[in-house]
Formats: structure tokens, sequence, C-alpha cells
């Protein structure tokens, strides 16, 4: 138990954005988001940082666990509509284990562990603006009234955006989130690297960076809170997202354009200078690091390993590989997947079969008929749909040379040349699976607690 108003305990404010990947201007992309530059300049960022999932309540979960999302009994959704999914233990909430060490544990708006946000276990939820969706900079200003208030406890402050998420429009267009609706300007826009040069996808790019923009002032109008307060340099800001775009071959796959995303990281206890590192990081990190810093014991259930060890510089790489997996999102797809520096390894479980309730007749019968419902709907999707898209790759086994082959397109899993290579990666994938007791080896899935 830590001592409440011990003064070298930080703050801990987690920033948090649906569905944007890398696609910030840190890593490189022609975006403006100069509040996120800027907090990697003063900060540290992880260039090989991966989700747990490409899927928004999977991926969440690992990160405020420490597990992989089946260990936790996150399958898919935590929302009704589409599984109604929940942790096995509550307790095991970062939220909830920093709250029993003293800290006060605070939610703004979004979170995607639970249909209830009460289940989870805040000392605090805080109420945001009414009448529709919230969009960040009004997320952001409640939460920056929070930041103002004098208390003799650390706090840990959960700040969740729906941006840059798809929306359905008032014409049911699904367009990208934002407070007056604005199209970006396509002119001056080059689409996703994995995606043709159209009209199309340049004008779902265009408005996707507007909504990224969104997040980007909430971040920096919280970051200002924290200097006109005084509290900026005794505050770890820690700012990621969930998974991959919301584009076709990206968000709810296995690929790196689905798992890949942005952790920024900035404030004591070495997460300071603009230092930039190349080590394989993933989500189910962040809670092991978090226990270091601030002196907890690291949980016996956590499966993530600490990231101290590369901010002291006592060592340039804490794994050799990462997993990642997804069981629902929309509809049944289970997969898993091992990846190293160099390799990606995903296997498709078709041999486990559907849960019954997912046979039965659709409360929805329009989500059926839906091409690829687990790729989310836009401008993009339309496109490929309309020229012939296939929809994402479907092969049992997928095996991709990362160095030679970043975009994934050639599958290496009846290549003889390098059997070695790819009956190791089995194994660790096997062995992960085993020591996780991911349920998909016996030949089963969980049912989802709601029907689709």
């Amino acid at each position: 138990m830590l001592m409440a108003g011990h003064p070298l305990l930080p703050d801990i404010l987690y920033l948090h954005c649906h569905d944007a990947g890398r696609f910030v201007q840190p890593y490189g992309y022609p975006v403006a988001t100069p509040h996120l530059q800027r907090l990697a300049e003063e900060g540290v960022l992880f260039r090989q940082t991966f989700a747990a999932a490409p899927t928004c309540s999977p991926s969440r979960a690992a990160l405020l666990t420490g597990q992989a999302p089946h260990s936790v009994g996150m399958y898919g959704l935590a929302h009704t509509r589409f599984g109604g999914f929940r942790l096995h233990d509550y307790r095991q909430h970062l939220a909830q284990y920093l709250k029993r060490a003293g800290y006060r544990s605070v939610l703004c708006g979004l979170q995607h562990e639970a249909m209830d946000p009460t289940w989870i276990g805040y000392g605090q939820i805080l109420s945001v603006p009414k009448g529709g969706q919230p969009n960040a900079v009004e997320v952001a200003a409640r939460a920056a009234r929070e930041l103002e208030a004098a208390s003799d406890r650390p706090l840990f402050l959960s700040v969740g955006t729906v941006e840059p998420h798809r929306l359905m429009g008032p014409d049911r267009d699904p367009a990208f989130f934002t407070p007056e609706g604005p199209r970006g300007d396509p002119r001056y826009v080059r689409p996703a690297p994995i995606f043709p040069d159209l009209p199309e996808t340049r004008q779902d790019m265009a408005d996707f960076y507007e909504a990224v923009r969104l997040f980007d002032a909430a971040v920096g109008l919280l970051t200002e809170t924290l200097v006109r307060t005084g509290r900026l340099d005794r505050t770890l800001i820690i700012a990621t997202t969930d998974h991959g775009i919301a584009f076709p071959g990206m968000k709810c796959t296995l690929t790196d354009h689905g798992l890949g995303v942005m952790l920024i990281v900035r404030g004591p206890g070495g997460f300071t200078g603009g230092c930039v590192f190349d080590a394989l990081v993933s989500h189910v990190d962040v809670f092991p690091t978090l226990c270091e810093l601030v002196g907890l014991p690291i949980p016996p259930w956590v499966q993530g390993r600490s990231l101290m060890p590369l901010i002291r510089q006592e060592s340039d790489q804490i794994r050799d590989d990462l997993y990642g997996e997804i069981t629902y999102h929309v509809r049944f797809e289970p997969q898993r997947c091992v990846r190293t520096r160099r390799w990606k390894y995903i296997r498709r479980f078709s041999n486990v079969p559907c849960p019954p309730s997912l046979r039965r007749q659709h409360r929805e019968p329009h989500e059926t008929t839906k091409p690829f419902p687990n790729t989310d709907p836009g401008l993009t999707k339309n496109v490929l749909l309309s020229a012939g898209w296939p929809g994402p790759n479907a092969a049992p086994e997928q095996w991709y040379d990362l160095w030679f082959d970043p975009m994934e397109v050639c599958n290496l899993a009846d290549d003889p040349a390098q059997a070695e290579v790819l009956a190791d990666l089995r194994e660790r994938l096997l062995r992960w699976m085993v020591e996780t007791k991911d349920p998909l080896l016996a030949g089963r899935a969980p049912e989802p607690p709601c029907a689709f």
C-alpha cells in the first residue's frame, strides 16, 4: 500500500483514442498533431508498439490488466450489441489496483471494458455534456477541471475520446466524427500506403486526419492545464490508441496495420528528453511499467514486461516476440499471431466451430448481408468493393518477412526454403497459447453473453 500524498508519487494521465494506429505526426505521417509532437519531443516515443488485439475492448482490456484478452475474458466487444463480454475479475483492472494503493482513480469520457462503467471500479466517473456524442475537446475540458482540483492524493485519470472512430452520419454514411462534421480537404492528402490513390481514398484519409486533429487538440488542452497548474513535471502522461485505423486490411486484422499503435509517454521516472526506442513493445507492458515506476509489486496475473530497463538504458530490448489475437468483432473470426523483429506468423482457427447462438437466426438480418462485416464501412471500403475486393486474407496460415515485405502481401507459409523459421514461429505461438490458457487450443470459443 502506498501512502496517500507521498510527494514522489506521480499523477498518471492516461489519454486514449479510438482507431488511430500510428497515423500521427510524431510517427512521420503528414497530419498536423503539434501537441502529440511536443509530447514526443519532451518525452519518450516507442516506435514498435503493438496492441494485443486489433479490436476495441480486447485491446484496452489487455493494456489495463497486463494480460492477453483471452486470459481476462474479453474475447470481443463489451457493449451489448456486439457481444457483451466482460472481464473475469475487474479487481485486476489498473484503475482498481491503483485505487487500492492510494490513488484517486477517475474516468472521463470513453471506456470500452464494460457495458456499465461502474463495474470497473473507478472511484469517480465524471459526467460529460449530454445531448449527443461529446467530442474530444468537450471531454478534455471536463477532465481539465479535475486536473485543476486540489488533492493530497495522487491521481490516475483516464481520458478517452471517440475520435477518430467512424460514426454513422445523418445520411447513414459512416464518416469520421468531428464536432461540426466538416470534411477534410483531400487535395493535398495521400491515402494510406496500402490503398490506391483515388478521389474516394483521399477524401476518406482527409476526413480521418480531421478527427485525429481533434484528439490532438484535446491533448493540448490537458497539457496546457498541467502547465498552468504547475503539475506538468509530476504527471506521467501516456498517449496511445487501441489499434490500427478503421480502413480495409487494417483495423480488425493481425497485420502490423491492425496491431501497430502509437505509444508516447512523458513525465517523471526517466520519460523525458525526446528519446525514441525501437524495441518491441506490447500494450500488456504498460501495467508492469507503471507498477515499477510508482513502487508497487507487479501482481502475479501480469503477463507483460516492464519498460523501465529500456528507460534506464540497461537493455535495448525487453522481449524477443509479442502476440496478438482476435476472436470476435462484429462476427466470429478466431485468429492468433506471433511477431518477432523480422517475422510475422498468423494462424486462422477455422477448426473451431462457431458457437451455437451465432448459428441461430440473426436478430439483425441486414448485418448478415454486409460484405466482410469485420471491416468498418466507409468510402475506402466502398470503392474497393466496387472493384471486386476479395476481403481480408483468409488463408489458414500466413507467414511474412517484414523486412522485405512490410505490407504483408507475400505469404511464405507454403515456401519450404526456410521451414525451420516457420516451425519456430509455430512453436512460439503454441507455447504462448498453452501458457495463457487459450480456449482455442481445446477447439472451442466462449459464447457471447449477448446474442448478435
